[in-house]
């Protein structure tokens, strides 16, 4: 099945086969009939399934269909996002599939210049594709007009739960049009975001690609036992032992992100960071450098990887494993995307196990915690049982009460 069989207007299809694509994945083949007809949905899919696209198509036939008038234009679509990576790339994807029509996209979110934000909307703009905070500024400037809104996309719905924007998103959907379509995506379903979906959606039809909170089959998992100490080393081992086109690595904190990547340069390996203490423009140009193979391997925090879209990552690398088991589903949806191999590797320390137990939950699925094959593990006596970085001490811990909360990016 081609997407010719959605009854896509000719000049949408000519951006669609330009960009290479002419098969669509199996969440393009559920929501497009459905965003076409008019009806609410909620799609919940692995990352990497091809979800942007399945709202992007639907949504630019429909604008192109019914064009705007002689008067000013309005904003008649807004796509809420978490990240300013993610919204860049779903504006980049509306450019692409757009390429032959004359619909107007535009991205605000914070770190870029709020005045040429403020002059692309009086210019006039068909999609706003926006950030929770960045939005709400603009609101509060009075620089951008909601009343005209008809289609409403959550995307990655679970991430804005995570990162505290929800009370943000239901100020804002509180200043748009009750009568519109709304469409939510999310890759997992916390009990929050089920409560949002019943006050916001009417009737939504629900489309489930592969199993609930499961990352794409396509995605080789494994585990290895690691003392925190000797991650860098394993990481290097695994950078000259294995043939890996391009690298994401995911640490938990700016401080780490920066410590790893100048390591890595040290050894030669072409390697930059992306995380939240980085101006707009270095994480562009990390993220363009990236894209275009200039590095091997780009080193991030969960915030900041949000929303990066590249093709070919051939191995993702969980640094730290992740405090939340939903943040794993996420970091390793960035390998193994639209239906290519990837590996996702996850260094386990003796503290971080019981993060491993929360992933296996979720999953529901055990994996195997193993040493790496040909790396060189010393005594365990001498390193594996010591204790982490950025912990108290043994004898620390006997005068307080409680461990020191790790800070996060």
């Amino acid at each position: 099945m081609g997407f010719t069989k959605f009854g896509l207007s000719e000049p949408i299809l000519q951006g669609v086969y330009a960009s290479g694509y002419s098969i669509p994945t199996d969440i393009q083949k559920q929501a497009i009939p459905l965003v076409l007809s008019g009806r609410d949905i909620i799609g919940c899919a692995p990352t990497g399934t091809g979800k942007t696209a399945a709202f992007v198509l639907p949504i630019l036939h429909r604008l192109g269909c019914a064009p705007h008038g002689n008067g000013r234009r309005l904003p008649r679509v807004l796509v809420l996002t978490p990240t300013r990576e993610l919204a860049q790339q779903i504006e980049e994807s509306v450019l692409t599939y757009g390429t032959y029509t004359e619909i107007r996209p535009c991205s605000i979110y914070g770190g870029a210049n709020i005045m040429n934000q403020m002059r692309d909307l009086k210019l006039g703009v068909d999609i706003v594709i926006a950030t929770p905070g960045r939005l709400l500024d603009h609101l509060h400037r009075h620089t951008i007009d909601l009343s005209h809104i008809e289609i409403l996309v959550l995307d990655e719905a679970d991430r804005m739960y995570d990162m505290g924007f929800i009370n943000d998103v239901r100020n804002i959907i509180g200043r748009i049009p009750q009568q519109r379509q709304t469409l939510l995506f999310s890759a997992t379903m916390p009990s929050e975001i089920r409560s949002l979906v019943a006050s916001i959606l009417r009737n939504p039809q629900h489309l489930e690609i592969g199993q609930l909170n499961a990352p794409v089959t396509t995605v080789t998992q494994k585990f290895y036992s690691i003392a925190q100490q000797l991650k860098l080393d394993l990481l290097v081992h695994i950078l000259e032992k294995e043939a890996v086109e391009i690298m994401l690595v995911f640490t938990r904190t700016k401080h780490g992100a920066d410590k790893i990547t100048k390591r890595l340069i040290s050894r030669g390996i072409n390697a930059t960071a992306i995380h939240g203490n980085r101006s707009q423009s270095q994480r562009e140009h990390a993220l363009d450098g990236f894209k275009q193979r200039k590095y091997k391997v780009l080193v991030a925090t969960d915030l900041a990887a949000r929303g990066i879209d590249v093709d070919g990552i051939s191995h993702v690398v969980n640094y730290d494993t992740p405090v939340y088991a939903e943040s794993y589903i996420h970091r390793i949806g960035r390998t193994g995307r639209a239906e290519a191999l990837g590996e996702a590797l996850t260094f386990v320390a003796g503290e971080e196990q019981k993060y491993l137990k929360r992933i296996e939950g979720l999953i529901g699925r055990r994996f195997t915690c193993a040493r790496y094959p040909g790396f060189n593990y010393p005594e365990e006596s001498s390193l594996e049982q010591s204790r982490p970085e950025n912990t108290l001490t043994p004898h620390r811990q006997t005068r307080r009460k409680y461990w020191r909360t790790p800070r996060f990016a």
